[in-house]
């Protein structure tokens, strides 16, 4: 399976930026979501890397292959990438069936491929099958119905799937008629001279050629395959459609018509048809936002045991941060065309690499509380928030807090020069898009308009990020506050609590009610809240918060 690597991608549209500078590396077998709000780059950058976009300049590689290179005038057309595409309305051929529709682009497929001799490879097959004869008849005679009539495309289509088989290989095998047969075996044990010779000739027919027939019934020469450019035969084709049909499970459904399917069955069908030619990389564009929240849920589950089955690389395009979450081994998380942050779903939520990302994944969304205060000679930081109360944060590690924003001072001193550098370059477009230091949001009670900090931010101003898991309700609480609002949802209760002028969110886990108006206590466990830089937007640390 393909490494992809991209490097300094860039797409405009004159001074749009959908994507900005990306540099990703996406390893081998990988499930990787990118994430962010509608227009932010997603489905512009899955697009480039599967040639159906082409890039303003950058570099993409899969595989070690360069598929695009602007300085070098490379850019390899999408049905030479060895790619697949799954589109979010599923683009099925009404007028075809299930196998036609999987079936349709293997059968324009014309390329350099290994020789292959189908005789061989059926005549293999069946003697395999007919090792036990009396399974075979077992597995028929299951397909007889109550008034003993035989469903023969019913036993066809069990034969196939058991023995993973092609439709060729069933129907000789049912031709044989061992079903009717009071000796199965005698009548098996009578096929196979004629198998082992066809199957011999076949070895002799490539020895005459220099050449022998490997396991999968290819031609081999000198240990290497033998290659010719053409399509693939019939046998080989319904193989391919049989193997994808057992892999989403709609060997069954092969004769009906996509106006016959419910929406999952579509999804099933449409996931085959992209995994016929065995891609080594599935691009999906959001595929599941046309179902309902039941069966979403289903093929979620699916599409991870697909990716374990398949051993493809999945790139999966969504704004849904629970889809993310739950199938991705990486998250990358975009906004206006910038890379925000690329790791694992649980670092993206418990470790954001700033405001943004910490405010767009999560539901609840995480509190954010304004901070001021400085740190202590023991390392934590005393901070004043929530209209005056006192504070100690606590890092989870050891942080100099001056230390660290000169680290960053100094790097974004070294993006600005580097941005500088590019502006004066004659190619160089300026971008219309200007990225914005986001604005997260301060929950209160009464709301007013936000018209920006008016006074200078100084490297005493911070922001605490903490996640509704770690405000705690408990009698023996430290802050006092009152219930606002409460919302059960079965397993738990996200509430809202007042403390003073602000909001804050918590979930709590139970069958616990609360009423409007009720006074509690409240305090901050773990050490998982998040101390960002209210400056620069970017995360200091994680730690722990208490009232002094």
């Amino acid at each position: 399976m393909p490494e992809i690597v991209l490097t300094h991608v860039t797409k405009r549209w004159d001074k749009f930026y959908a994507v900005d500078d990306l540099n990703l590396v996406i390893d081998d077998n990988a499930f990787v979501t990118l994430l962010g709000p509608s227009g932010c780059g997603k489905t512009t950058t899955l697009r480039m890397i599967a040639g159906l976009e082409t890039p303003t300049s950058g570099r993409i590689t899969i595989g070690g292959r360069v598929v695009y290179d602007s300085e070098a005038g490379i850019n390899i057309p999408p049905n030479k990438r060895k790619v697949g595409f799954l589109f979010q309305n599923y683009a099925l051929w009404p007028n075809m069936t299930v196998y036609q529709n999987i079936s349709f682009g293997l059968s324009n497929i014309k390329e350099e491929l290994p020789k292959f001799d189908p005789d061989a490879s059926r005549a293999a097959t069946l003697l395999r099958v007919l090792q036990k004869p009396d399974d075979v008849v077992k597995t028929i005679v299951e397909c007889v119905d109550k008034k003993g009539k035989l469903d023969v495309n019913k036993a066809q289509i069990k034969l196939i799937d058991r023995y993973e088989i092609s439709i060729y290989a069933a129907k000789t095998l049912m031709s044989y008629k061992l079903h009717e047969s009071m000796e199965p075996g005698t009548v098996a044990q009578a096929r196979r001279p004629e198998l082992e010779a066809a199957l011999k000739s076949a070895r002799d027919k490539a020895a005459a050629a220099g050449c022998t027939l490997n396991d999968r019934f290819e031609y081999e020469k000198d240990g290497k395959p033998v290659t010719a450019v053409r399509k693939l035969t019939p046998e080989e084709t319904d193989l391919s459609v049989r193997r994808v049909a057992r892999i989403v499970k709609i060997g069954m459904f092969m004769d009906r018509y996509p106006s016959e399917l419910s929406g999952g069955q579509q999804q099933r069908v449409a996931i085959a048809r992209t995994l016929a030619p065995e891609p080594t990389v599935l691009f999906m564009d959001e595929p599941l936002s046309n179902l309902d929240a039941k069966l979403r849920l289903e093929m979620r589950s699916e599409l991870q045991r697909l990716h374990i089955d398949t051993g493809s690389t999945f790139i999966y395009v969504t704004h849904d941060q629970m889809e993310a979450m739950t199938l991705a081994t990486k998250i990358c998380l975009i906004e206006n065309g910038v890379l925000q942050q690329y790791d694992a779903p649980l670092d993206v939520y418990a470790k954001p690499n700033n405001v943004f990302v910490a405010d767009f994944v999560g539901n609840p969304a995480i509190n954010f509380i304004d901070a001021s205060g400085a740190q202590q000679s023991d390392g934590t930081l005393t901070l004043s928030a929530l209209d005056g109360m006192q504070l100690s944060f606590r890092p989870k590690e050891p942080l100099d807090v001056a230390a660290w924003y000169e680290r960053a001072d100094a790097e974004d001193k070294a993006r600005r020069d580097a941005e500088n550098a590019r502006a004066l370059d004659k190619k160089s477009v300026e971008k219309g898009n200007k990225d914005m230091l986001f604005r997260y949001h301060v929950a209160r009670v009464n709301e007013t308009e936000d018209f920006g900090d008016e006074a200078a931010l100084t490297d005493g101003d911070f922001v605490l990020g903490v996640r509704p898991e770690f405000l705690r309700l408990s009698d023996s609480g430290a802050i006092e506050g009152e219930i606002y609002s409460a919302m059960p949802t079965g397993m738990e209760t996200t509430v809202k609590v007042r403390v003073g002028s602000f909001l804050l969110t918590g979930v709590v886990f139970g069958g616990v009610l609360y009423r409007i108006g009720q006074k509690i206590r409240l305090d901050f466990q773990g050490d998982g809240v998040v101390l960002f830089s209210r400056r620069n937007g970017r995360m200091i640390a994680q730690g722990s918060l208490s009232v002094k």
